[in-house]
């Protein structure tokens, strides 16, 4: 569904990113996982346009988007959800949500969203902003599911929430993947969380992958050094 080739992302003359490739299959959920400042973001940030990579491809169910714009990305099938989830905090909930809809026909609030998220819906006329961390990522996600993605990107879904909601929206991700059929990409440091969703385990350091596994022979340990060295 997303394979990505020979990626490389400059910021000015540094190398953030070096010639990364991996592909993601139709239904699968990859975790990316790393420290902070080895590449994850910028590596989701080029995936998705918001970074301009310098060379390689980025193909959507065979399409080559590393020249499209971001929101004919969003438009081919790419979700994404940014780190610190960038909500509109003075719009409602219910106008963030329909903010996601620009390529959709039908500009009505799927029901899907309520079903799964019940306190979007019970706070559908409240500020974003006057939500909790945690209400805000169901917000960001719900936002980036009503454009109907082939592929979600998540970076960093966990960060500032606490870890019950944390359960939660794993839990949440599993059951959405299986009802509205996408693939995942997720760029996590918490391994408790990524374990209970992704398939496949990728870990970067400086900008290149030094690990790779399926959650089946997945070595926790070796994880846990990368994310801790």
């Amino acid at each position: 569904m997303l394979s990505v080739n020979s990626l490389n992302v400059f910021y000015g003359e540094s190398h953030a990113v070096r010639d990364v490739s991996f592909q993601v299959d139709d239904g699968e959920t990859v975790a990316i996982m790393g420290r902070n400042g080895m590449g994850k973001t910028t590596l989701l940030k080029s995936i998705i346009g918001v970074l301009k990579a310098r060379s390689g491809s980025v193909l959507l169910d065979g399409h080559d988007m590393v020249s499209k714009a971001t929101y004919e990305r969003v438009a081919a099938g790419m979700g994404y959800v940014p780190q610190g989830r960038m909500i509109f905090p003075y719009l409602t909930v219910e106008e963030n949500i329909l903010s996601g809809m620009e390529t959709v026909v039908d500009k009505t609030v799927p029901q899907y969203v309520y079903d799964v998220f019940p306190v979007l819906k019970e706070m559908k006329k409240r500020k974003g902003g006057n939500l909790s961390g945690g209400q805000q990522q169901q917000l960001a996600i719900s936002r980036a599911l009503v454009s109907n993605p082939k592929v979600l990107i998540l970076d960093e879904p966990t960060e500032g929430i606490q870890p019950s909601i944390i359960k939660d929206i794993a839990r949440t991700l599993n059951k959405l993947k299986a009802e509205r059929n996408f693939s995942l990409v997720v760029s996590e440091q918490i391994l408790s969380f990524t374990l209970e969703i992704a398939d496949r385990f990728l870990i970067i350091e400086k900008g290149e992958f030094v690990y790779e596994d399926v959650k089946a022979r997945v070595d926790t340990a070796k994880i846990h050094a990368f994310l801790t060295v």
